[in-house]
C-alpha cells in the first residue's frame, strides 16, 4: 500500500520541457507512474513523451485532474510553480529543485498548511512506493516491494540505503527524501504518523 503515492495517482509536471523535466518524465512513465500532462508557461499546445503540455496548471487540471505533482522548475520560479499546484486542488507536490529561497519556502508551506496539502522538498530526490509509482529522479531499479518504510534528509542515502536492504532481501513500502534545503515541507514526525498508519509498514529506517 505504501503512503502518499500510489498506482493510482495522477501527476502532473511542472517544467516538463526543460532538460531535467523531459528526461525524468519518460523515466516515471517507464516506471509505470501515470503523468497525464505537464506544464511550460510559453510551450503550452505541444506534447513531449506523449504527454500533453499546458501554459498553467488550471488548464492541465481543466482537463485530467491530477492529484499530485513534480515541480523541475529553476530556484527563483520553484516556489511559484507550487503555490500554483496547490491553488489548483493539488494535494501533494513535490519539488526536486534545490537552493529555493528560503523565505519562498516559508511562505510556500504556510500555504500548503492552509489547504491541508503535501509538500515533498525542495532539494529531495522525490517519493517511491516500489512496483507502484515513481514521483522524483531516484534510480527505481534498487528498490523493492515489502514492509520498511523510509524517509531521509540526504538524497543519495535514500537510494543507497534502500539498495542495501533490497540486497539483503527486505523490500521497502515506500521511501521518501525528504529534502536537503534548509526548510523543507514534510518532516519526519508528519512521515512516521503516515508511516504508522500503513498497513504495509512494520518499520521504519530514519536517515539525517
Amino acid at each position: 500500500m505504501g503512503i502518499l503515492v500510489d498506482n493510482s495517482t495522477r501527476v502532473l509536471v511542472q517544467g516538463i520541457t526543460g532538460s531535467q523535466g523531459s528526461f525524468h518524465t519518460q523515466l516515471m512513465q517507464q516506471y509505470g507512474t501515470k503523468i497525464i500532462g505537464g506544464t511550460s508557461p510559453k510551450k503550452g499546445g505541444i506534447t513531449i513523451n506523449d504527454v500533453p503540455v499546458y501554459g498553467t496548471v488550471k488548464e492541465a487540471q481543466q482537463e485530467h485532474a491530477a492529484d499530485a505533482s513534480i515541480v523541475f522548475v529553476p530556484a527563483p520560479q520553484a516556489a511559484e510553480a507550487a503555490h500554483e499546484a496547490l491553488s489548483c486542488g493539488i494535494k501533494t507536490v513535490v519539488v526536486i529543485t534545490e537552493h529555493v529561497p528560503i523565505k519562498d519556502t516559508i511562505t510556500l508551506m504556510a500555504h500548503a498548511q492552509q489547504v491541508k496539502a503535501t509538500i515533498i522538498g525542495p532539494n529531495t530526490p522525490g517519493i517511491l512506493t516500489p512496483k507502484n509509482c515513481l514521483l522524483g529522479i531516484m534510480p527505481p531499479q534498487v528498490f523493492m516491494p515489502g514492509p520498511v518504510g523510509l524517509a531521509s534528509r540526504s538524497g543519495t542515502l535514500t537510494y543507497e540505503i534502500a539498495a542495501s536492504l533490497t540486497r539483503a532481501g527486505i523490500g521497502q513500502s515506500t521511501c521518501v527524501g525528504l529534502g536537503g534545503d534548509p526548510v523543507t515541507g514534510l518532516n519526519f514526525i508528519e512521515v512516521l504518523e503516515l508511516f504508522k498508519n500503513d498497513p504495509q509498514t512494520k518499520a521504519v529506517v530514519l536517515i539525517g
